[in-house]
């Protein structure tokens, strides 16, 4: 028996060297930058039915579970078929808040401004998403008579059960860009987000019927195809240079399907796939925008598995980081199905480890946006706890966009640590600046231990990323007797990071 126990005791202890062994691993691949977001959407149905209180609490034990899991950006859906989960002068409330379009909230509260609110509390962007063109989806039965479709409903064709803008009309596509400036003019939020959404997705059947506004508005161009893109090209520019112009420092980004041209169709540079394309079937040219500076960063959904035969994920990564790196690539994950990925032999096989992998060796990724962030909350196939014990451990900053704005804010000022009877806490006050160049937004706080190298590089000594300016030292950090250093650095809109000041304290 005691041999057994002996035995029992080795393998356990070889087990945790093990598990140490794996996350030391990928801690050296930890990167102090690195986008990690998190869609959250609103069309799923998934807070219709609750109350104000009910949505409020699903949504902070969302984005508590989310920041204990290493994200650092939150996407969160607030105009999925030109209405509104925010005060809006322009769209209707939207039925998926509260269940009828143009119903407003009771008791009352604007969604997006209460999200910017708690996400900037844990350390966390928020980017609002929106949904461009689409007008209604399939399950939608009624619209407010104050929805764009209603009171101009010749800015609008039906195509498979919904409506869409028409994006060859330039009052509709003036319409989106007003609506979006009026969200980036009045809310706080770090970014402006699209997805997937131009021209509607093929389906059999259907045709749309542009025929008028192509004789109308066609500008000289001959094929229909060619200004169906040209007609979404103006949009994207024009949407980029009205974000920038209310806001510089607001970040323009886009969620494109995953494939832009299978080689099929465009033998130079198309991937080797067979898909469904941007360019041929939704109208999207997500290269000429990325090249053309038009974006801020780019996502493109790369939600199947490694080894899928129309489209696999190793060979659509390795061609998005090739072709579009011209501006921040983020990667589009979908939690399940990385998770619940079928081998050859219909078993399920988890591709997180690979997948991770390849995401560090491509030299322009720059981080993950995860479909959709309830799997992660969950903990689909233990996707959360590899992130936060594993993959996500320590902390990360967003990455920089110096070609915005590259210059940091100056140091906090007067930092100190003041003894309260329920703990001590490090206070600090914000650098001197004049505008959102080199305004303080955020802190980042590090601790090392006496003897220890000042290296703000590591990941590993960051113990908050914080709005306040003061931070609370956990009972559990203080060990009497030890001499610590703790070292706060201020960031500004874009995340650019002050250089540090140190304070030291003896427990």
């Amino acid at each position: 028996m005691k041999k057994n126990v002996i035995s029992y005791r080795r393998l356990f202890l070889t087990l945790i060297v093990l598990l140490s062994a794996t996350v030391s691993v990928f801690a050296q691949y930890s990167n102090k930058r690195d986008f990690r977001g998190a869609w959250i959407q609103c069309v799923n149905g998934q807070f219709m039915g609750m109350s104000t209180k009910q949505m409020q609490d699903t949504l902070i034990s969302q984005l508590d579970r989310l920041k204990e899991c290493g994200v650092n950006a939150i996407i969160f859906q607030v105009r999925p078929e030109c209405d509104a989960l925010y005060v809006s002068k322009y769209e209707p409330w939207s039925r998926f808040l509260t269940g009828v379009q143009g119903k407003a909230p009771y008791p009352f509260w604007d969604p997006l401004n209460w999200m910017i609110d708690q996400c900037h509390k844990r350390g966390m962007e928020l980017h609002a998403w929106i949904n461009p063109f689409r007008a209604k989806t399939k399950t939608t039965n009624q619209l407010a008579s104050t929805h764009i479709a209603i009171k101009h409903p010749e800015l609008a064709f039906a195509y498979d059960g919904q409506m869409i803008l028409n994006p060859g009309i330039p009052e509709a596509r003036d319409y989106i860009v007003d609506v979006v400036k009026d969200i980036v003019s009045r809310y706080d939020v770090d970014g402006l987000h699209i997805d997937d959404y131009f021209y509607p997705y093929p389906a059999p059947g259907q045709t749309i019927r542009d025929d008028a506004e192509f004789a109308k508005y066609n500008n000289g161009i001959k094929n229909k195809n060619d200004w169906r893109r040209d007609n979404v090209n103006v949009f994207i520019k024009q949407l980029y240079e009205a974000i920038h112009e209310t806001k510089p420092w607001v970040k323009f980004g886009i969620s494109p399907f995953g494939i832009y041209r299978n080689k099929k169709s465009d033998p130079l540079i198309g991937s080797k796939t067979s898909g469904l394309q941007n360019y041929d079937d939704l109208y999207a040219d997500i290269l000429m925008w990325v090249n053309n500076g038009w974006v801020d960063y780019c996502v493109p959904q790369l939600y199947w598995e490694i080894g899928h035969k129309a489209a696999d994920y190793e060979t659509l990564i390795k061609w998005w980081n090739k072709y579009a790196g011209k501006r921040h690539l983020y990667i589009g994950e979908d939690v399940i199905r990385t998770v619940k990925s079928p081998d050859l032999v219909n078993r399920s096989i988890n591709q997180m480890p690979a997948k991770q992998k390849l995401h560090r060796e491509m030299n322009n990724v720059q981080g993950t946006v995860l479909w959709y962030a309830k799997a992660v909350t969950d903990n689909v196939g233990n996707y959360g706890s590899m992130l936060k014990n594993v993959y996500w451990k320590y902390p990360a900053l967003v990455p920089q966009m110096k070609y915005i704005d590259g210059k940091a804010p100056k140091k906090v000022r007067k930092m100190k640590f003041l003894a309260f009877e329920d703990g001590i806490v490090l206070f600090w006050k914000a650098p001197k600046g004049k505008d959102w160049s080199n305004k303080a937004v955020k802190y980042v706080v590090y601790k090392f231990v006496k003897g220890e190298k000042i290296n703000i590089d590591d990941p590993s000594k960051i113990v908050a990323i914080t709005s306040d300016e003061f931070y609370k030292i956990p009972a559990s950090a203080i060990k009497p007797g030890e001499k610590h250093y703790y070292v706060v650095t201020a960031l500004d809109r874009l995340s650019n990071e002050s250089k540090p000041r140190k304070k030291s304290i003896r427990y």
